[in-house]
């Protein structure tokens, strides 16, 4: 299976090749950009397809990184990852950030428990609990910090992500996440075919609202 992953969940931006029955990332792009995902994202995709020798006709799955994460960010990758499945005929597939942190343990080779936690502000952490062989031990949440520092000993585990020091302790998180694109393309392939397609994983509201006491009445 070739499949093309895409992350622009946070700050970066990237784009990768994977060919699932080799076991290999045929091409990455990656830029950490913050902000301007809408704009550089196919281009990427073009980059990534040209320098793996591959054109979008030979795809057969599309994998995109569905949050927690930015707002908008999420929706311009979903989006894209949705618009060229249907227009190539092939299935797209959402993974978790959270997803991706964990296997990113695993490959170093972390054999305990892990307690994905991304820093979200606000005294919170976006968190979820994985076992070593990668299956959820808990659903993905919005939790009070003193909330998330009771789950490494509960589930005997590790902390790793941007929230990982506030979960053991620490006055400040670790900065930003990055999400492995390689990652996300292996996790990508491994889900079973039927997927649901992917949306947005928000696990807290958007700040903007829209303004009340402003209608005006119809006549």
């Amino acid at each position: 299976m070739i499949v093309l992953a895409l992350d622009t969940a946070g700050v970066d931006c990237a784009a990768a090749i994977y060919d699932s029955e080799a076991g290999k990332v045929l091409a990455e792009v990656c830029e950490t950009i913050g902000k301007g995902h809408a704009e550089r994202l196919m281009a990427m995709i073009d980059e990534a397809l040209a320098a793996s020798g591959l054109v979008l006709a030979d795809l057969d799955r599309v994998a995109v990184t569905i949050g927690p994460g930015s707002f908008t960010g999420i929706r311009v990758g979903v989006a894209a990852a949705r618009g060229l499945a249907l227009a190539l005929g092939i299935e797209a597939v959402g993974v978790t950030t959270l997803a991706v942190l964990a296997a990113v343990q695993r490959e170093a080779g972390e054999s305990r428990p892990v307690v994905v936690a991304m820093d979200a502000k606000r005294g919170e952490v976006y968190a979820q609990v994985f076992a070593a062989d990668g299956s959820e031990l808990s659903e993905p949440a919005e939790l009070a910090i003193a909330d998330a520092q009771a789950l490494p000993a509960r589930y005997a585990a590790v902390a790793t992500g941007s929230g990982a020091p506030l979960v053991n302790g620490a006055e400040e998180g670790a900065g930003l996440d990055h999400f492995s694109i390689a990652q996300v393309a292996r996790l990508g392939a491994d889900l079973q075919p039927g997927a649901a397609k992917p949306k947005p994983l928000y696990l807290r509201a958007p700040d903007a609202k829209p303004q009340t006491g402003f209608a005006l009445s119809r006549a």
